[in-house]
């Protein structure tokens, strides 16, 4: 999609009923389902991360950036994500938050960025951090400055892309709840992508669509 006809649906963000859970659980496996009925988050008190949907041009078309973690002993390595990461005490928000990881972990400049909408919260249970989301564009090209200690990869994903149904596949994969499990999943590029990323673009897609419909 161009970017000038994207900037033309930004308005109705602002206004637009987000789907929430229903639209992340397209991309949950039944054995997560039903591992979250048995965890109380509230009783857990989760970390608080925060992470940027964003969009920008590129060559006059709209993309939405993602990166790849570095390998590292944790639960999250080499998956692909979000720019953003934890809450600190110094963040005014968490807007402020997912501002800050951005430039932090990809170069963009927090002033180069509006942030349009925050999108519905998701708890991810192997790191136990809650994450909220938010969704901002960059009206200008962007050179990404990735830092080599966090990211491995930079994905410039096409808007038409990501709308696609065809990047939307089932496969199995070894998770932390399950030895071995289908999963629904985005097959971008090389890259596999699954879990709570998975979920977030899958509220964001739905968002999209509806938004889109109603030009």
């Amino acid at each position: 999609m161009d970017f000038q006809d994207f900037l033309q649906i930004v308005p109705h963000f602002s206004t637009v009923n987000l789907p929430g859970e229903v639209a992340q659980n397209i991309m949950v496996p039944r054995e997560r389902l039903e591992k979250m009925k048995t965890i109380d988050v509230e009783l857990i008190k989760p970390k608080t991360a925060a992470v940027l949907m964003l969009f920008y041009p590129k060559g006059g078309i709209t993309h939405l950036v993602l990166i790849v973690r570095n390998s590292y002993e944790g639960v999250h390595s080499s998956q692909i994500a979000f720019p953003g990461g934890k809450y600190e005490k110094e963040d005014l928000n968490l807007e402020k938050t997912a501002l800050r990881e951005t430039h932090e972990e990809i170069g963009v400049h927090p002033e180069k960025i509006e942030v349009l909408k925050a999108f519905t919260k998701l708890y991810i249970p192997p790191s136990n951090f809650m994450v909220y989301p938010f969704l901002g564009i960059c009206k200008e090209e962007i050179s990404f400055y990735p830092d080599p200690s966090e990211v491995a990869g930079i994905i410039e994903l096409p808007l038409c892309t990501f709308l696609s149904d065809a990047i939307s596949i089932h496969t199995k994969m070894k998770t932390s709840y399950a030895s071995e499990i289908e999963i629904p999943a985005f097959k971008i590029e090389e890259h596999i992508v699954w879990g709570a990323t998975a979920m977030m673009l899958s509220e964001l897609k739905e968002t999209l669509k509806f938004v889109l419909a109603k030009r």
